[in-house]
């Protein structure tokens, strides 16, 4: 069989790319730090993902696999240069620490005189993550590394749209290896990352326009997830689905999306109807009850989701340049301006700025939207409002 490598067997690692290369023929080898975790995937030598919605359920395992933790360096190393095909899916703040293997093992397949280039797709919530990555990557590699990376080395951007919500540690108890998901199964990927031939892979699609797909995840998808989030809590609801349920905060939610879209249409030149399907479908899967997504999860760590490109403000001045008043985007950004669960420091830090240096304030030094502008203001009548 093909090999791939898979940097981090956590939720997406092992929750959607093990499953794209399982299905597309590749052995899977999975590098992480949880030793317990791995400990279960060697002795299986698999793993089973459980598709769930509101009207099924289905399973299925993935295999034959084996698990390293990532201090096993040898192993590692050996392992990037055998793959034919690769993923990280870490976390942005984890990159720095695996780009040293895999500098390692592209510098042995340098000296092995091996041509085939090895593709990584970056699957990291950070924007241009491929190129980040390969800076990082390049701090390990002399010149002839960094020449031969060049040809040999593709780093791919992509943007995950599978909801996989976090094991519960009764789930991990009875089966560590076990991953809760939903049957969605869409990759967009950048097309230009690749070096050489595509990959076939089970669901990947190859895009030109990939800043679009960009958009459309953070724009549409997690602007969506934020504003049933912060919305909800004001409502005391505990779970994603159930805020969808109240009719009020789900014609918010259609509405704030509505004017993301508008914004998105006008400033990538994409086509509405493709949106306005993803929108539809987006509602649904969002309604999913199987999955138990929280609205604390959805909505934890407000200051990184309220920055001015973010999921928030982002969709806001693009409406803003579309000719639109965004209304009920506005109503978002002010729900996240009250998000103050206590198990989020995030969120009380951020209440205790509000109470110290004034709403108006934070609303510029966090969002840059000044206080006397038309958002601004509108902003701000909510927020007092709510």
């Amino acid at each position: 069989m093909k090999n791939a490598i898979i940097f981090g067997a956590g939720n997406i690692g092992r929750g959607f790319i093990g499953q794209l290369f399982h299905e597309s023929g590749y052995a899977l080898t999975l590098v992480d730090v949880d030793q317990p975790l791995l400990d279960d995937l060697n002795t299986h030598k698999s793993y089973t993902i459980r598709l769930v919605d509101n009207a099924s359920e289905g399973r299925v395992v993935i295999g034959p696999l084996r698990a390293l933790h990532s201090n096993d360096r040898t192993a590692v190393i050996e392992s990037v240069r055998q793959a034919s095909l690769g993923a990280t899916a870490v976390g942005a703040r984890v990159l720095p620490y695996i780009a040293p293997l895999v500098a390692a093992g592209m510098q042995q397949r340098l000296q092995e005189g091996i041509e085939e280039p090895l593709n990584l797709i970056v699957c990291e919530n950070l924007k241009n993550a491929a190129a980040v990555f390969r800076g990082q990557i390049y701090e390990h590699l002399d010149a002839a590394g960094q020449a031969y990376a060049d040809r040999c080395l593709g780093l791919v951007d992509t943007v995950i749209g599978r909801m996989v919500p976090p094991p519960t540690p009764e789930m991990r108890t009875a089966d560590p290896g076990l991953i809760l998901v939903e049957p969605y199964k869409e990759l967009p990927v950048d097309r230009s990352g690749f070096l050489g031939e595509i990959p076939q892979v089970a669901a990947m699609e190859p895009c030109e326009n990939f800043p679009a797909y960009t958009a459309r995840k953070l724009y549409i998808h997690n602007c969506g997830h934020a504003c049933l989030a912060y919305l909800g809590y004001l409502q005391g609801y505990e779970y994603g689905y159930e805020a969808l349920a109240d009719p009020g905060i789900f014609e918010n939610v259609r509405r704030a999306l509505d004017e993301a879209k508008t914004g998105i249409v006008d400033y990538y030149g994409v086509e509405d109807a493709w949106l306005e399907a993803h929108i539809r479908d987006l509602l649904r899967r969002f309604s999913n009850r199987a999955l138990g997504d929280t609205i604390f999860r959805l909505g934890r760590d407000p200051v990184r989701k309220l920055a001015p490109s973010d999921r928030l403000v982002g969709p806001a001045r693009l409406a803003e340049q579309a000719g639109l008043e965004p209304g009920a985007l506005a109503l978002g950004i002010a729900a996240a301006y009250r998000f103050a669960p206590t198990e989020d420091p995030i969120a009380l830090e951020l209440q205790q700025r509000i109470k110290i240096e004034d709403m108006p304030a934070v609303l510029e030094s966090t969002s840059l939207i000044k206080a006397s502008e038309p958002l601004g203001r509108r902003i701000l009548q909510i927020w007092e409002a709510l």
